[in-house]
């Protein structure tokens, strides 16, 4: 939860997730649409479809019990160098370097490292700085306060140099130049793109479809999307529904890559239809909270939906 995810919002998330599933047994043997729905919200879907794979090749494969080699750790689903060796450094005590995105601030600032550290040679180089600073005794301390140093003292925007125990060293606070450090992304235009989401509503109830795993939201559940107009006006007439739909206010959501600006249309049916397709189709609800995976448009959605007097519409 805590990759690319700050510790404060994944806090109620952990507490709830873990009372749900509190053995790695549990997890693996829960449905995901279970899982996806305790990660409802946070984001990055990917990671909860990646931990309950895992979760289940740690049942199939090592019989529950959690792999202890760098190399098996690094075969599981979502899981790269710096994750497995915080694992095993910190559960174990092995010796392993890390370089999560609070390592690779404070070593950026400390050794005033030019480039950003997504290029593969500026990523090199903090590798090979946090390989010969880790040390061979009280590994899972050092691990463990570098993370919480590059998470408080040492945080993106809100740092505090003056208590900050490697000040006397770190080259970036003794040249003034914290806040140029670590550098920032070249920028780039963000790409702007829209869609058109149908909600079939019923007797209080919404038809959603699960998104396919790949793309965005994958393995989610959501509206029928279109990419045009067109293409949502020949569902309806494919499936004999009117076109006399309700249009709610567009709004956008960002992603890290992207801006998509959704657009609802909203078909009051006085009966569910027999929509027959190959899609996994369920009726949401919306006076209660169902155990599938939303995203957080769909959330923000739903709750609009609730508040609308069907009875007042007629189609």
């Amino acid at each position: 939860m805590l990759q690319q995810t700050q510790v404060v919002t994944v806090i109620p998330y952990f507490e709830k997730f873990m009372q749900s599933f509190p053995d790695i047994i549990a997890l693996a043997n829960a449905d995901e649409d279970q899982v996806l729905h305790h990660w409802t919200g946070l984001g990055y879907y990917a990671r909860a479809r990646n931990l309950h794979k895992t979760a289940k090749i740690v049942r199939d494969k090592y019989q529950g019990k959690f792999p202890t080699t760098l190399e098996e750790v690094m075969d599981l689903p979502g899981i790269g160098r710096s994750t497995a060796g915080a694992i095993l450094s910190l559960s174990l005590g092995q010796h392993h370097p890390i370089l999560d995105g609070n390592v690779k601030r404070v070593l950026a600032r400390f050794f005033m490292i030019e480039g950003w550290y997504g290029v593969k040679k500026v990523e090199n180089q903090l590798w090979s700085l946090s390989s010969q600073l880790t040390p061979k005794e009280s590994v899972t301390e050092f691990n463990q306060a570098m993370m919480d140093l590059g998470a408080s003292l040492c945080s993106r925007s809100k740092f505090d140099c003056e208590p900050c125990p490697l000040n006397s060293k770190c080259l970036a606070f003794k040249e003034g130049k914290v806040k140029e450090f670590p550098h920032s992304k070249p920028k780039k235009a963000v790409p702007k793109k829209s869609c058109h989401q149908l909600i079939l509503a019923c007797d209080n109830k919404v038809l959603m479809e699960k998104r396919p795993n790949s793309g965005i939201w994958g393995g989610l559940f959501g509206f029928f999307e279109f990419s045009e107009l067109s293409e949502l006006e020949t569902f309806l007439a494919q499936h004999g529904l009117s076109n006399n739909t309700q249009v709610l206010e567009a709004f956008t959501h960002v992603f890290s890559h992207f801006e998509l600006t959704i657009n609802p249309h909203v078909l009051t049916l006085p009966s569910i239809p027999d929509l027959i397709n190959e899609r996994q189709l369920v009726w949401y609800p919306l006076d209660e909270s169902v155990e599938v995976g939303l995203a957080a448009p769909t959330k923000k959605l739903v709750k609009q939906l609730s508040a609308i007097d069907y009875n007042s519409i007629t189609q």
